[in-house]
């Protein structure tokens, strides 16, 4: 068993805080701490809570045999992918080998369990065959009026690891693994009917391709030291600038060209912090990555990031 409680200072160090699910995270809002993160080990399970300070997006794919169960505190504003989170009974399964592209707004709270997958679908099959009996291709997104029960389960356990820990009883470890795996199961076979949604999903889905469309774009010509127009994105999509607008509202709560530049000020930090002064410069960073009037660069990165880019680099 494995207890650990961490504060994030910089969007690299949240992913790599979770090296069992390949992640990138990227800072969206302002603020040198990001959160803090805390997680609970127990054998092939894991447990994680994420407070999250500032907003951040996430985005990776999930191993052979690893499968989450998931749920955020009622906010509007957070996004699994094509799905939202504006009901309090909503909870998330992502299967193995299953990409994703989460929005977390800041003040958000997100919990998940790691499982292996084929031990819990085929507990899952037992209890609620019609809903399990087909492995899901995709995310799912369930409704559970005990999520409470869950919530709830996660400060027990937490505080119980702590008393554990001190007290170094293996044998509480394995009874506690036994217990989440039955509480997780238990809430994720008990669901209810969806809710009617304000955004029909249909329309939620087509934002989110179009996004995911737009930022692979913007992506490869980052890579080619050319930052995309507006026009560049609107043609190589095949949609109109109002569309883009609305689906990236959708998607990441501001305007395209903020997030895409916000986008080049996170691979600005990540190569930062990953070099030394013999072998780069704020300069050659900032420019690498399209950004020429350096004045308003090192405003807009200590606006985001609360420190100058020169501080990052001496660290």
């Amino acid at each position: 068993m494995s207890l650990r409680s961490s504060l994030i200072d910089h969007a690299a160090a949240q992913a790599a805080m979770q090296p069992w699910i390949e992640m990138e995270c990227i800072q969206l809002g302002q603020g040198k701490c990001l959160g803090a993160l805390h997680s609970l080990e127990l054998g092939n399970q894991r447990l994680v809570r994420e407070c999250q300070e500032t907003a951040v997006q996430k985005l990776g794919a999930t191993p052979d045999n690893l499968c989450t169960i998931s749920y955020c505190t009622l906010d509007p504003a957070f996004r699994f992918s094509e799905h939202g989170a504006g009901d309090a009974d909503a909870i998330f399964f992502l299967p193995e080998k299953t990409e994703f592209d989460l929005h977390v707004p800041a003040g958000a709270q997100t919990t998940y369990v790691s499982l292996d997958q084929v031990e819990f679908l085929d507990a899952a099959r037992v209890l609620n065959p019609a809903e399990w009996e087909i492995a899901p291709q995709g995310i799912k997104l369930l409704y559970s009026r005990q999520k409470a029960l869950f919530q709830d389960a996660v400060e027990v356990w937490f505080r119980a690891a702590g008393m554990a820990a001190r007290q170094r009883g293996a044998p509480v470890a394995d009874i506690m693994r036994r217990l989440l795996f039955q509480t997780v199961l238990q809430i994720a076979t008990s669901t209810t009917q969806a809710p009617a949604e304000a955004v029909p999903p249909a329309a939620r889905l087509r934002a989110f391709r179009i996004c995911r469309e737009a930022r692979a774009f913007a992506e490869d010509r980052i890579e080619t030291d050319e930052p995309p127009t507006m026009v560049d994105i609107c043609r190589a999509v095949g949609v109109s600038e109002r569309t883009l607008q609305y689906a990236f509202g959708a998607y990441a709560g501001m305007s395209p060209m903020a997030y895409l530049r916000l986008l080049r000020l996170n691979r600005v930090r990540t190569m930062l912090l990953r070099s030394t002064h013999r072998e780069t410069t704020v300069t050659a960073a900032a420019m690498r990555f399209g950004f020429f009037h350096l004045g308003r660069f090192s405003h807009d990165y200590k606006r985001v990031f609360d420190e100058a880019p020169s501080a990052t680099l001496a660290c």
